[in-house]
């Protein structure tokens, strides 16, 4: 399983703008992390781009990812069909995913309740729509934004319906790359802006290489994910027993 996600730095390119730093990072057969790269880009990256990345990765071995979950990258599509045809799926992590984070800011309770009401808890696709329906009716007048984005991204959200439950819960609320990014936005943000992407990424990397010394945040993490991985076996046909062996 592969996540992909950016985290933006400011670097002074004749004038100091936001630059997103691209972290791949992986899980592996054993439920370790592992983190496969960091790349600059500019923010307006396309298939070319990605398509750079996913063969890079590709050609290190990592040519079997039964997941890749990322947060509306375009081009990205395009280039995972081509590095690595009919072997993915591609739950979008966003809105319809019912994470707190795609809600506006609202009083105590209010917030969570909308998260609660939006999909992804429901057991199938008819019952999706209905509780999308439900939804609609009472916050799209208030949050028309949120509605349109789980309506233009419904035909890819319908794939997350398809697994285990095990399987949604990681991918919602336990994103890998969303438990390493405040790290590594507190050594970005201590040092306010960098004179170029090279010494932006030398930073990310170190803010990554301090980020369990010990290993024992390594093996509770591999713990949680046991109930999740036999649930990959099963969906993904023992490709992960294969791939251990």
């Amino acid at each position: 399983m592969v996540f992909i996600d950016a985290i933006h730095v400011k670097i002074r390119d004749g004038a100091v703008a936001n630059r997103p730093i691209y972290a791949a990072l992986a899980v592996t057969t054993e439920g370790r992390r592992d983190i496969l790269g960091l790349w600059a880009g500019d923010g307006g990256e396309g298939a070319k781009h990605w398509m750079h990345i996913l063969t890079e990765i590709n050609n290190r071995g990592e040519n079997d990812v039964l997941m890749l979950v990322y947060d509306g990258l375009k081009g990205l599509p395009d280039a995972v069909e081509t590095v690595w045809p009919a072997r993915w799926y591609r739950p979008v992590r966003s809105t319809c995913c019912g994470t707190p984070s795609a809600i506006p800011p609202a009083r105590t309770g209010t917030r969570s309740r909308r998260c609660s009401e939006l999909a992804c808890t429901a057991p199938t696709e008819d019952a999706s729509l209905e509780r999308f329906a439900e939804f609609a009716d009472t916050w799209g007048k208030k949050y028309p934004a949120i509605v349109r984005l789980c309506g233009n991204g419904w035909e890819e959200f319908t794939l997350f319906l398809r697994f285990d439950t095990e399987i949604r819960r990681i991918v919602c609320t336990t994103n890998a790359i969303e438990s390493v990014n405040p790290r590594i936005r507190r050594a970005v943000k201590a040092r306010g802006h960098f004179p170029n992407e090279t010494t932006a990424l030398k930073c990310v990397y170190m803010a990554i290489m301090s980020l369990d010394p010990t290993g024992k945040g390594q093996a509770r993490w591999t713990m949680r994910w046991k109930t999740a991985l036999n649930a990959f076996d099963i969906t993904f046909d023992g490709r992960l027993s294969a791939a251990r062996q």
